[in-house]
């Protein structure tokens, strides 16, 4: 069926009330079910549903959705990146909430000055009822912890063990509230006397089981409205990345209860924070092994304490760059493919058109519009009451404007195949560029937008930390804000030059949990600028060397001929060289990038035989690409050779007595079926799509021999028949159709 401008009217579009809301409707609409009351969906003609879609329970403006259902989810960010930061921060807190209980919450100052009064102070016993209201918080968040991991490997439904999270946390955060104010109140610190580092660790298990409960909230709320079903979606790598987060405190906390009973002078609170500064690799200085058996220790600890940081810092990279990409890069890219696609849409469908179009527009730049590219402005008030029908039907979301635009795209070429083949071609070409640049700009994107996260968080970390550690040390070492952001500077990096440290039992606990944010984030900002800065610092130093001390040959050419005499004198001594060499043996230079367009659009007539040994080679050339470590982008040439071996192997089912042809062997290059929009690298898609051709052509020449068998043995087989029974003319009807496919294979694939 051609398409034709005409066919496209405001009352042939489907309208918004037409058009389904959402997956469900969409396939109840193509399957024939229609929602009744009370029932899942049936049949028009009343017969019992096999297999009943997932029901989707209401209650207001509620929207619970079962865990099997399908549907599209939004809320990414509630969905997936919020249960695996409670899944983070929560073995942190119940870590921050053992020092609470095991360590005493007021010590008595020893010496005369404040800084080493707080370091060396001596704990005082807390009230019974402190620690048991301690204990009580301690267990509420380790069942609270418990509950979520259970929910991560489904044991227990999403229903149940969540709420028990959320509200485990949330006594856990009342009680630990509760006694840091009982204490404060009715417990005071007296004179000689201050909070110790047990103390501060519980406020700050009461903040990070506060901020684990809130975000879970958050995620319960997408849940309630139905944003997405009652699971985690968690692929192996995010599994990973939990049990390597829970490996690792449990590996600090049991790091520092061994190095506690090792030494006399060490409390727990002492040990967790010489086991985070060697884990890190901060070393201030300040505390080290006092004895050789805690010597003895540090060699495996600290060995397997930094693989296990490398593991998880690695993991959380990737797993920001995959959701990032996959919510934030992948929508970038479709939104500016819609706009590529819309225009050349509406430049297709007005082709006809075109011609009375261009004599009045402006060439005085002998510049002719392109398929990929919007026409003059000057002249969309005449094609306004034509493309306002298709803008309407754009309104929606991305990927449905582009299914209802692609397919009008492919029908109008079909339909144009009237013109000469090298219009197509650059038009082709325009289009292909067009997606090309998608791609360059959707990578641009990706690496500067994470490079911006990293920077942000970064700066966060940097100044925010710089004012708690200047607060905190304010009693202790009379820090300035300058000197706190110098202190703060050394420990991102992990310098460590020991001449600052914190010393007061507040800045201690918060420096725990600070660093393990801090060191793992400024990791990941060297790892964002090594495909950024970095790689443009690289291409200016090879750019100077090239200038200066290793010139590269040539480079200097096209400065020199834009003097005309030393261009002259470069022609005629290039032509000396060239007299003096003779004639060239060999394949020419400047055919080495490829033929051209013109070159293309004319192709010489090949054989079977030769397009089946061209298959070969090609197969055999991308999958040499396929090993080079860096991903291998072929030109619009190259395509246009791999659609030629793609194509010509192309058949129809009575050819293939009604089997199916493997593979994809047309698509629209900003289509949804582009190969630049497979997960896939081009070379492997590139080598499935030759493989299948192979495929292809194979079942082909087979077919063709089973005919040809066929048709030799009918005339011993006619003698033995009756006169009544005609002989079979299928096979030879097949034959001659495959024969005929052979002869018209040529303009086929061009």
């Amino acid at each position: 069926m051609d398409f034709e401008p005409a066919d496209i009217t405001e009352s042939s579009l489907p309208s918004s009330s037409d058009r389904p809301n959402d997956a469900t409707a969409a396939r109840k609409e193509l399957e024939g079910y229609e929602e009744l009351p009370g029932t899942l969906g049936t049949k028009h003609d009343g017969k019992e549903v096999e297999q009943s879609l997932p029901r989707v329970r209401t209650l207001g403006r509620l929207r619970f959705r079962p865990a099997d259902d399908d549907e599209p989810q939004d809320w990414w960010f509630a969905s997936t990146a919020i249960p695996l930061i409670a899944a983070t921060f929560a073995p942190m807190a119940n870590v921050m909430s053992i020092a609470a209980l095991i360590t005493s919450w007021r010590s008595e100052l020893r010496g005369e000055s404040s800084v080493p009064a707080q370091a060396n102070s001596t704990g005082i016993p807390d009230p019974h009822w402190c620690i048991t209201l301690n204990a009580t918080s301690l267990a509420c968040g380790f069942i609270g912890n418990l509950f979520l991991l259970f929910n991560f490997t489904r044991i227990i439904r999403y229903v149940i063990s969540l709420p028990a999270t959320v509200i485990s946390f949330c006594f856990a955060t009342g009680i630990l509230i509760g006694i840091t104010s009982s204490m404060n109140d009715y417990v005071p610190p007296g004179p000689g006397e201050v909070y110790s580092q047990g103390f501060w660790h519980a406020i700050i298990a009461a903040c990070l089981y506060l901020f684990c409960s809130m975000i879970l909230m958050i995620n319960m709320l997408g849940y309630c409205l139905g944003h997405y079903p009652q699971h985690f979606t968690l692929t192996d790598e995010q599994r990973n990345l939990i049990l390597q987060t829970m490996m690792f405190f449990i590996w600090l906390a049991g790091g520092a209860g061994i190095f506690a009973r090792t030494s006399d002078e060490w409390q727990f609170v002492d040990a967790l924070y010489f086991c985070d500064v060697t884990i890190l690799t901060v070393g201030f200085g300040d505390y080290y092994a006092p004895n050789d058996v805690s010597r003895g220790l540090v060699f495996p600890f600290a060995v397997g304490g930094i693989i296990i940081l490398g593991l998880m810092v690695s993991s959380i990279h990737k797993f920001a760059r995959d959701l990032s990409y996959d919510n934030v890069i992948r929508k970038h890219m479709e939104a500016h493919r819609q706009r590529t696609i819309t225009r050349a849409v509406s430049s297709s469908t007005l082709l006809q058109r075109q011609n009375d179009i261009e004599k009045k527009i402006d060439w005085s730049h002998n510049h002719h519009p392109t398929i990929s590219g919007p026409l003059a402005p000057s002249n969309q008030e005449s094609l306004a009451p034509q493309s306002s029908t298709l803008e309407s039907y754009h309104e929606g979301k991305i990927h449905r404007t582009i299914k209802a635009v692609s397919q009008p795209v492919k029908t109008i070429q079909r339909a144009r195949l009237r013109q000469p083949k090298i219009l197509l071609m650059r038009e082709e070409k325009d289009r292909f560029e067009a997606m090309r640049a998608i791609q360059m700009s959707a990578t641009r994107f990706r690496k500067w937008y994470a490079l911006s996260l990293s920077v942000i968080a970064f700066g966060l970390l940097w100044c925010v930390g710089a004012v708690v550690f200047w607060v905190a040390e304010q009693s202790t070492q009379q820090l300035t804000y300058f000197e706190s952001l110098y202190f703060c500077y050394v420990s991102l990096l992990t310098i460590g030059y020991g001449d600052l440290s914190p010393k007061s039992n507040a800045g201690k606990p918060f420096f725990i949990v600070w660093s393990l944010i801090a060191v793992p984030t400024m990791t990941i900002l060297i790892s964002d600028m090594g495909d950024t800065v970095i790689v443009s610092f690289k291409r200016g130093t090879f750019r100077l060397a090239d200038w200066t001390i290793l010139p590269k040959t040539g480079l200097h050419h096209p400065l020199l001929r834009r003097s005309s005499w030393i261009g002259d004198w470069l022609k005629e001594k290039v032509e000396k060289k060239r007299v003096e060499k003779g004639f060239p043996v060999g394949p020419d230079e400047k055919q080495e990038n490829g033929p051209s367009i013109e070159e293309l659009a004319d192709p010489e007539s090949h054989s079977d035989a030769e397009l089946t040994h061209l298959l070969a080679l090609a197969i055999r050339k991308v999958a040499d690409d396929m090993k080079n470590p860096y991903p291998r982008r072929y030109g619009y040439e190259e395509w246009v050779e791999f659609t030629r071996l793609i194509r010509f192997t192309s058949c129809t089912s009575e050819q293939l007595e009604d089997e199916e042809c493997e593979g994809v062997i047309e698509w629209d290059w900003i289509g949804d079926d582009s190969p630049m929009l497979s997960d896939q690298s081009e070379a492997g898609w590139v080598h499935d799509r030759l493989c299948e051709s192979l495929m292809r052509l194979l079942k082909k020449d087979n077919l063709i021999r089973i005919t040809t068998a066929i048709i030799s043995t009918e005339p011993r087989q006619n003698s033995m028949l009756p006169s009544s029974v005609s002989p079979p003319a299928s096979a030879r009807e097949s034959l001659s159709k495959m024969r005929s496919t052979d002869q018209t294979a040529s303009w086929k694939v061009d």
